[in-house]
């Protein structure tokens, strides 16, 4: 059974509204590329007509009693809870979460950052999943490109809204560009940081029970994967950025 991961637009605020398939995907014509212009420009509008409004919604509402306004937010909250029993357990090998805190320490305490580009990158990691699951199996299954496909388009989308440091984003915006994908410059390190966040991700991703449990199965032995081959994608040391860009990150912190 072959796992169609999809792809997910990402909102503003950076979270994963709506699974869509490739069947949904508009081809690059000309005229799709106007049909895109023009809802663009009436969304930009949309927004400035609200921004206008806003102002006079708050004035409308200023007399609505503080009790109430604690109120929905506390059952705002509720709403935005993820039942733990959704949640898909991915657990992480013990040497991998150590390098996760090693990551965190070496870019908010000792004020340093992996050298970009990053050899192998995310996209050469899956390719070599892909490699090695093949040699295992003999007839690779073609789930395990699927989810490899899926998985780069997770990081393509969720490196800039949740997986980096404040004090990583400059980098981030000479790192990305000309349209080059952040799997093809990115490695292990911000990788692993996906699978953290990748339970709660899923669950709004609407797979069915039996594809979530196949697709569970083949991340957990991705995890396994990238432990055994720990020393060889991941840095040991990260660099000292040079004078300008490390000023940066101390006005970050």
């Amino acid at each position: 059974m072959v796992l169609k991961l999809g792809i997910y637009v990402l909102r503003e605020l950076g979270s994963w509204d709506e699974w869509v398939g490739t069947d949904r995907l508009l081809k690059h014509t000309e005229e799709n590329v106007q049909k895109q212009k023009a809802l663009k420009e009436r969304l930009e509008m949309e927004m400035k007509t609200k921004a206008v409004q806003a102002p006079q919604m708050k004035l409308r509402n200023s007399g609505v009693s503080r009790g109430r306004k604690r109120k929905n937010d506390n059952l705002n909250k509720e709403k935005d809870l993820v039942p733990l029993e959704k949640l898909v357990n991915l657990q992480i090998p013990p040497t991998l979460k150590k390098q996760l805190v090693d990551d965190c320490e070496f870019i908010t305490h000792q004020s340093k950052l992996v050298k970009l580009p990053r050899a192998p990158n995310v996209q050469d990691i899956c390719k070599k999943y892909c490699e090695y699951r093949s040699k295992k199996d003999v007839m690779m299954p073609e789930s395990t490109a699927e989810i490899m496909k899926g998985l780069r388009c997770y990081f393509d989308k969720a490196l800039p809204a949740m997986l980096l440091y404040k004090s990583e984003r400059q980098q981030y915006t000479y790192a990305i560009r000309d349209d080059v994908s952040p799997s093809m410059v990115y490695g292990a390190e911000h990788l692993l940081r996906l699978f953290v966040k990748l339970p709660e991700l899923l669950v709004h991703a609407n797979i069915e029970e039996e594809t979530l449990t196949e697709l569970h199965q083949k991340l957990v032995d991705f995890l396994r994967f990238l432990q055994k081959n720990q020393s060889a994608f991941f840095l040991s040391t990260y660099h000292v950025p040079e004078d300008s860009e490390a000023n940066t990150i101390k006005q970050d912190h």
